[in-house]
């Protein structure tokens, strides 16, 4: 068996100067107050943006609808309020007169609300509403009645559909729904 190496000679550590770490604790308080700072920032962020999606946000008045009054003597600074808050959407159930093409909507289409206007006054059709959202198409009863169970509409009165749409659109849909025929094209 052959002998071992021999070991290395000892030699000395160099000297070098003593190692001193300034502020000690203060970089770890520096660093949980940035991040206690990150933090806040997230969670303000998420409550703006929840706020915003629901539409609670944005300085709202304590009456509600009263800034979308219908000429409700408003200021020359109510224009831009009322262009900043969200339309406040409201389902509105409306009769088409062709029942073949509400067989072809679908909940979640869009689809152009038109009417015809007076014949005698000649205004011809108008759009009453544009990229309207399709919430519902209720079904065809067992006895062939059109729309919801126990409507007492049939189908030669056509179909009835639900769709979202902002306050004041839904007012002039019933409205027009009364006096004329309503048709959809689907967007």
């Amino acid at each position: 068996m052959p002998s071992p190496p021999p070991a290395p000679l000892p030699c000395g550590v160099p000297a070098f100067a003593p190692l001193r770490v300034r502020g000690g604790g203060g970089h770890r308080l520096r660093r949980a107050l940035w991040r206690q700072r990150r933090a806040l920032a997230a969670g303000l962020a998420l409550t703006a943006a929840a706020l915003a999606a629901t539409g609670l946000g944005g300085g709202g008045t304590a009456g509600g609808d009263a800034a979308y009054g219908a000429g409700a003597g408003g200021t020359a600074g109510a224009a831009p309020e009322r262009a900043r808050r969200p339309a406040r959407l409201v389902s509105a159930p409306i009769r088409i007169a062709d029942a073949g093409t509400v067989r072809l909507l679908r909940p979640g289409d869009h689809v152009d609300v038109i009417t015809a206007g007076e014949a005698r006054a000649g205004t011809g059709f108008r759009v009453l509403a544009k990229g309207a959202r399709v919430a519902e198409v209720p079904h065809a009863a067992a006895d062939g009645v059109a729309g919801f169970e126990g409507s007492g509409g049939s189908t030669e009165d056509g179909a009835l559909i639900v769709l979202t749409v902002p306050r004041e659109t839904a007012t002039a849909l019933a409205g027009a729904g009364i006096s004329s025929q309503l048709a959809v094209t689907l967007c």
